[in-house]
């Protein structure tokens, strides 16, 4: 078949990679100059299989109420005249229950460990190199209630199959000893040695040229403004140059929407509601002038809620979650304040270790539904439209996994996995 896959993402990429496996013809379209250069470009680079919690647990109303006028709170709630902001608030508030939690975690856990296999699989046939480090992912406390809260989280992890080991203050600094400078401050912490790290953005634009080797087709600096639908299914996407605003129809006998945060407004036209609602986050990376003394194991600071990954000669520290619509502005007060307490953090964890005279700070939307599990499978509004969109804070662990198992169903294949894939 000729189809067309709608953004350039890992999600995007990954998806034409396995149409190429079946032999399909494949169109990429974008409306940047590269792939991987929004949410995929600078994420915190944690392929965390073993730490897919949902942000929806019956704690997180608590704290979210209590971060409400905090700036550089973890989770920044910005209440606006957006019925799809409160829509996806009330779905979150009704996922914040064990029961729920547990549901959601077994799905997490089903098509993390699927989509790992296939980033293997995939790692292993191309030999993409994108400063991946395979030493697992260390969680640390800094408080005696934040340790036994972790090490209970662990205990529903482990009772789904996941080797997540508590750790005590020595073991956390065994597992990485560049912490040592913090150590008094560390209550604990957990470990999955399975879990790893690497480069999303690098990854994901060497498997886009080797998809355009294969005889992928990239529509980059495109925007998609619709798709035209004729009886049950979508006869045409139609798409602009960003620069010319020349237009072109693209006919196909099949369409993936893979357009993270903006994948909703594409669909709702044709009558599909997906609550999906974008979440802000932010990222530094940093120079390191002291690569010895810096981390290697990808880390969690459960206090700030950041990741922290290991990336060559440089450091990734990501994080924190605002929920105030498509705003991309790094120059308000807030985003300043979010960006800044990431590399001050940083410094009271590893001092002097790298250059905070120059961050390079960035932000993206993520993605994010109020379970966390993201759609994929078959639109309810067109039968040859397939949906591949949702993946929060989890599309790089998520993103091999989830181009292999849309393809699957396009193929009329069930995935290996015991996930619930949308309308199949």
């Amino acid at each position: 078949m000729k189809i067309v896959v709608l953004g350039a993402g890992i999600i995007g990429i990954a998806t034409a990679w396995y149409l190429l496996d079946e032999g399909h013809e494949v169109i990429v379209v974008d409306r940047q100059p590269d792939a991987a250069l929004e949410t995929s470009f600078a994420n915190g680079a944690q392929i965390s299989v073993s730490f897919c919690e949902p942000w929806a647990n019956a704690g997180a109303p608590f704290k979210v109420a209590k971060w409400l006028l905090r700036d550089d709170s973890p989770l920044l709630f910005r209440p606006r005249l957006d019925p799809n902001q409160w829509r996806w608030g009330l779905a979150f508030l009704m996922q914040c229950t064990d029961a729920a939690f547990e549901r959601n975690v077994e799905e997490l856990v089903q098509l993390g460990r699927y989509s790992h296999e296939s980033l293997k699989e995939l790692v292993s046939r191309t030999g993409i190199e994108y400063d991946r480090l395979e030493r697992g992912i260390l969680h640390f406390f800094s408080s005696q209630a934040d340790f036994d809260n972790g090490a209970a989280g662990a205990e529903i992890m482990r009772r789904h199959g996941v080797d997540r080991r508590v750790l005590n203050r020595e073991e956390v600094l065994k597992v990485e000893p560049a912490l040592a400078a913090f150590g008094p401050k560390v209550f604990g912490g957990t470990y999955t040695p399975s879990d790893e790290s690497g480069d999303a953005k690098v990854f994901t634009q060497k498997l886009a040229r080797l998809c355009a080797e294969r005889g992928a087709q990239f529509l980059y600096e495109h925007d998609i403004l619709g798709l035209q639908r004729v009886g049950d299914g979508i006869e045409s996407a139609q798409i602009a140059h960003v620069r010319t605003g020349e237009r072109k129809t693209l006919k196909a006998d099949a369409f993936v929407a893979a357009m993270g945060s903006y994948t909703p407004a594409l669909v709702r036209p044709l009558g599909e509601w997906l609550n999906i609602y974008p979440a802000k986050g932010y990222s530094a990376t940093l120079r390191l002038k002291k690569p010895e003394a810096a981390s290697v194991v990808s880390l969690l600071d459960d206090t700030r809620k950041i990741a922290i990954s290991r990336l060559g000669d440089h450091i990734r520290i990501a994080g924190t979650a605002e929920l105030s619509g498509f705003d991309l502005n790094l120059d308000s007060p807030t985003a300043k304040v979010r960006c800044a307490a990431l590399v001050r953090r940083y410094e009271e964890l590893f001092p002097g270790v790298a250059d905070t005279s120059e961050p390079n700070y960035w932000t993206g939307l993520r993605p994010s539904t109020p379970t966390n599990i993201p759609y994929i499978g078959r639109s309810k509004a067109a039968r040859n439209l397939w949906l591949n969109a949702g993946h929060g804070t989890l599309g790089w662990t998520h993103g091999a996994g989830s181009g292999r198992a849309v393809v699957e169903l396009m193929a009329g294949r069930k995935p290996a996995m015991a996930f619930r894939c949308y309308n199949v």
